[in-house]
């Protein structure tokens, strides 16, 4: 079988549409977390907040399939911003939000992420951000600077990034890593937001 034709299975993996499966991409252009990540990033989430991830505000940025930001919702999370840049991917993540009934509780962004602009009206700042830019492009610290100059994160918010496990950058000073796994080909840091 070609890679190019290997569609990734993307499914909801907890909380109330636990098992529900979402709108697969094709091809290379999104690049969605795996299951078995993203069930660790959601474990290390709910031992690092008191309550877990219950009423948190999330953001979601290089959104690609929306799979984190719902898997936020579907855990407790109270609301959600998805941003992505691609009418592809924004289509794909209207149509995954509508199959979980999520569309009260998002805010969906065709945006570029290292440039976000000013928040949605009503949602307040994000105590949880997931980053999962494209690998290689050094997107991260302009999104984390993006993120700080327009005010998007709460106090003591806590950012997830994915990246290739050959990919550095020099973290913002605005931010502490607080922890760092890898899997596979991948690295999952943790870094907290401090004004």
């Amino acid at each position: 079988m070609s890679l190019r034709k290997k569609v990734l299975k993307v499914r909801i993996i907890g909380g109330k549409n636990r098992g529900r499966k979402l709108l697969e991409p094709r091809g290379f252009r999104i690049r969605p977390t795996a299951d078995r990540v993203r069930e660790a990033i959601f474990n290390i989430l709910s031992s690092y907040f008191q309550n877990g991830i219950r009423d948190k505000m999330v953001a979601d940025l290089f959104s690609g399939t929306g799979a984190l930001a719902i898997e936020a919702l579907s855990r407790g999370a109270k609301s959600a911003v998805l941003v992505d840049n691609q009418a592809g991917a924004i289509n794909l993540i209207k149509k995954n939000i509508q199959t979980c009934g999520e569309e009260n509780n998002t805010f969906l962004l065709k945006r570029d992420a290292t440039y976000l602009g000013s928040l949605p009206n009503n949602f307040v700042g994000a105590n949880i951000v997931f980053l999962d830019p494209p690998y290689g492009r050094n997107l991260v610290p302009s999104a984390l600077r993006s993120l700080v100059e327009n005010e998007w994160l709460a106090m003591d918010a806590l950012c997830v990034i994915e990246v290739s496990n050959n990919e550095n950058f020099n973290c913002l000073v605005e931010f502490e890593e607080v922890d760092e796994r890898k899997y596979g080909r991948h690295t999952i840091k943790f870094l907290k937001f401090s004004r």
